[in-house]
């Protein structure tokens, strides 16, 4: 009697576990998967990182992969072969690509920050910095059309130093910025926080 008893029971546990895992595998098969190309690693993003580390997309029925693009003109890319769903860069890649002709162009419709996320990031240690120390100075500006650039490149104009009162280089990559600046070239460069904070610190 206490055999069959036990019996009962431990087909009931099983009953019980096999239940629950095929609930939960049912559970992961509904989430949608969304693949993500963000341009950079920022803190800007950091409620995406959080959303992300604490499972609310997929309490929201989300599944993301997130991927880094190292650059609005690799991530725009991965968009229009889609390789990726969603990318995260400035509106200015929208834009190139809807001059460019592209049929299926590229849709801004959220807005994750308001302002640039790259620093100025000095070779030497400068005390009270001001715009006019780039004056004479090698800059690593990332591409032209890149929104590093064309945010320093209005800093400047506001601040009244002319193209011609320091050099600006625009031949590296967005993904090489930071290693060239390491490995000696430059006396300036335009990072993103995290980039930064491996050549600070």
């Amino acid at each position: 009697m206490k055999k069959k008893l036990y019996q009962i029971i431990f087909i009931i546990v099983i009953f019980l576990i096999a239940c629950i895992v095929l609930f939960n595998k049912k559970e992961e098969n509904t989430l949608q998967k969304v693949k993500v190309s963000e341009v950079a690693h920022s803190i800007f993003y950091a409620p995406q990182y959080v959303a992300i580390h604490n499972d609310y997309f997929k309490e929201e029925g989300l599944d993301i992969e997130l991927i880094l693009g190292n650059g609005a003109d690799k991530v725009v890319a991965s968009v229009l072969s889609g390789d990726v769903d969603i990318a995260f860069s400035g509106c200015e890649a929208t834009i190139y690509v809807y001059n460019g002709g592209e049929k299926d162009y590229l849709k801004t419709f959220a807005q994750l920050t308001q302002k640039d996320g790259s620093f100025i990031v000095s070779r030497e240690k400068k005390e009270n910095f001001t715009l006019n120390d780039l004056k004479g100075k090698y800059y690593i500006a990332g591409r032209v059309g890149g929104m590093p650039f064309m945010t320093l490149k209005y800093i400047l104009n506001q601040n009244g130093i002319k193209d011609d009162e320091l050099t600006l280089d625009t031949s590296i990559a967005f993904s090489s910025m930071a290693s060239s600046f390491i490995g000696g070239i430059g006396d300036y460069v335009s990072l993103f926080d995290l980039s930064a904070k491996k050549i600070i610190f």
